[in-house]
């Protein structure tokens, strides 16, 4: 299925390029959140109408992700977790947590931004996390899981 690109998609392409994917992928993901849509005469010429507005946007998205990841620099998150007498931890810490704790230092981000590619963290420790901001713009954050004082 051929597709114009609305935004910039990691391993896909620019704002306005003409690519061709599978078309689940077009119909499940990339169409439904807004980031492309399907390319047909119509909508080749709706593109070219807002080309400019969509490029301005674009240039903003990356601005503001620029800003984000600067206030990312200075913060070094620990995340106090319940653990058994033996040091494991009840549960894990996943995106939302890491999330959360980012939010509590005065930083939004998105929770689909936070990357975990070993899966959610169940040990304590000091973790590397890469938060994705932007295509562009991928931001290393350390995150310290710490025992949680128990009264």
């Amino acid at each position: 299925m051929e597709i114009i690109l609305l935004e910039k998609v990691i391993k896909l392409g620019d704002p306005g390029d003409l690519v061709k994917v599978r078309s689940g992928y077009a119909r499940n993901f990339l169409i439904p959140s807004g980031r492309a849509i399907r390319a047909n005469e119509k909508n080749k010429l709706e593109y070219e109408a807002r080309r400019s507005s969509l490029q301005t946007a674009e240039k903003k998205r990356k601005e503001l992700a620029e800003e984000t990841s600067k206030k990312l620099q200075s913060i070094d998150i620990s995340i106090p977790v319940a653990v058994s007498e033996e040091g494991t931890l009840y549960g894990s810490v996943g995106t939302r947590e890491i999330s959360e704790a980012i939010l509590n230092e005065g930083v939004e981000i998105e929770k689909s931004a936070v990357r975990l590619p070993e899966g959610a963290l169940k040990e304590l420790g000091e973790y590397s996390v890469d938060i994705e901001l932007h295509p562009d713009i991928v931001h290393s954050l350390n995150i310290n899981l710490i025992s949680e004082e128990q009264d």
